[in-house]
Formats: C-alpha cells, structure tokens, sequence
C-alpha cells in the first residue's frame, strides 16, 4: 500500500500544483480493499501497481462526492474534507481525482480501461439511486441489492475482473468474485452500523437509518414484524433516535433475526464468490472473503 501511496502522490504532484497538491494530503484514504485485491490478482503484471493506485484514486473520489451528498461531518471518526474545506471545493477535489485517475486509466489496455470507466459509471448511478431511495421508506430487498451493487460492488468487480485480465485469467470468474465480495462487504457494513458503538464506526450507531438508509437488517425486520410495528417502524424512519428506542429497536432485531438473516446473506454471497476461483488457488483470495464474514457481530 505504501507504494501504491506513493504512485498516487506522483499522479497528483505531476499537475503541478502546490495548492491541489496540498489539499490532497488532506483526502482520507481508504482501507485499501480494491488495491489489495488487484495486486493479489494481478501478481506478475507491472502494470498492476498503476492500476491499484488508479482504482484507489476513483474510490477516494467517491468519498468525497458522497460526503457532499450526504452532508456529512465525520469519516472514519475525524472530521471529514467537506467540513474542513468546504463543499465545493471537495465537489471540485473528487474532480480533479476522477480526471487523473482516467488520464491514467487511458494508458492501461483498452479492455481494462473500459471495464474500470464503466464501473465508475455504474458507482455514479448508485449514487443517484441511494438518493431516491433515501426520499421514502423502501421495502424493497430488490431495490436495495440493486443499489448496493451499483454504488459498492461494481468497483469492486471490475477492480477483480481487470486485474484477472491483466495476470490473463478468465475475467468472468473474477467478476464474479469481486461482485459478491462487493455486495457482501456492505451488507456487513450495514450490519456493524446497528451492532457496533460509535467509537467503533466514527459515527453514531443506527446513523444509516436517520440518514434515510433503509438497509437489509431493516428490511428483513420489516417483513417480519407485525403491521402496528411495520408503522412504529416508518415513525422511527430519519428521527433522532431516543435511547429508548435505539433499543427496542435492537431488541426487535433480535427477536425476528434480522441481523442474522443478513448475516447469513452475505456468507452466502461470499460462499459463492469462493466457488467462482477455486480453480485458480491464489492465496489471499479466500482470506478476504472469510476475515469479513466469519467473525463475531
């Protein structure tokens, strides 16, 4: 990650612009999930490296732009860009990242190129679904599974199906792979956002739900609670949550196995993004997967 880091740096001191330059060491990097599995993939391409730090640069992009969105104030428990700077100028960072990554993007293999712009064309869409979706109450898993793969797990996939095109894999199977690793990651995410405490996340517990996130775990409890509680539900949806009602909502949680459910959705998608590249028997790939499902929630 350090020289992926480093590449990064070099992409953005190559504008030539103090001030770009310093407003970049200010952008919260990522945990290097999409990098780590490129160079997991891709292990004997040189081109590897360059596209590792491409797809992180997308990513950090997103970031910006969806805290934008999202008027948000923290990130990862520190004050996030938007707040420091200002929206419009990390509407116009997010910017600026997009454009360098995709000057980048143009010197790797045109089928690799088009499979990461796609994405980033799919993670925009997400985006814009994960808005609407916000304006209502959605009851709809489909709605929701649709959203999180455009806005989560289409990097993520394509990230796996281009570096399996550059180590000269089957893409397919690697799209695969890196879909369901995507899908399950946020179905996880979603998770912790109940189960986890603030320290934990960097952010309050239950924040999705006051944000307008209607998330698997609230879904499933939906469908299987009673219709007073169904309406109890919508009265909770995008309030502040009083202790009293953090948790009983907990408590309803666990009584219609919400959480579990959901759980068991993402280790079904990540059992089936195993299966995909058994037959390459890269090391790592499994550990990826298991670390974020097989784990205490």
């Amino acid at each position: 990650m350090e020289r992926i880091t480093k590449i990064m740096s070099s992409f953005v001191a190559a504008l030539d612009s103090d001030e770009i330059f310093r407003l970049y060491e200010s952008v919260p990097k990522g945990k290097g999930l999409r990098a780590k599995l490129i160079l997991k993939i891709a292990k004997t391409s040189p081109k590897a490296l360059n596209l590792a730090a491409i797809v992180e640069m997308i990513h950090a992009a997103s970031l910006l732009h969806d805290d934008v969105i999202d008027d948000a104030s923290m990130r990862r428990g520190k004050e996030s860009f938007n707040a420091k700077f200002g929206d419009k100028t990390a509407i116009m960072m997010g910017d600026i990242l997009y454009s360098v990554a995709f000057s980048k993007l143009a010197e790797l293999p045109n089928s690799v190129a088009m499979c990461i712009s796609n994405a980033v064309a799919l993670l925009s869409s997400g985006e814009l679904i994960d808005v609407k979706l916000s304006e209502f109450f959605n009851t709809d898993k489909n709605r929701y599974m649709d959203m999180i793969y455009h806005k989560t797990a289409s990097l993520i996939e394509a990230s796996a199906k281009g570096a399996a095109i550059l180590e000269g894999f089957e893409g397919e199977d690697f799209a695969l792979y890196g879909k369901n690793l995507g899908l399950a990651f946020q179905i996880i995410d979603d998770v912790l956002d109940i189960t986890s405490d603030e320290k934990t996340l960097g952010k309050p517990a239950l924040h999705d739900f006051k944000e307008g996130k209607v998330t698997l775990p609230y879904l499933y409890l939906y469908e299987k609670c009673s219709d007073k509680e169904r309406e109890w539900l919508k009265l909770l949806y995008k309030k502040e949550l009083s202790a009293q009602n953090i948790l009983l909502l907990k408590e309803k949680m666990s009584e219609y196995g919400a959480i579990e459910h959901s759980i068991k959705k993402a280790k079904e998608l990540g059992y089936e993004a195993l299966r995909a590249i058994e037959k390459y028997e890269i090391e790592g790939l499994r550990e990826i997967i298991t670390q974020m499902i097989e784990r205490d929630f």
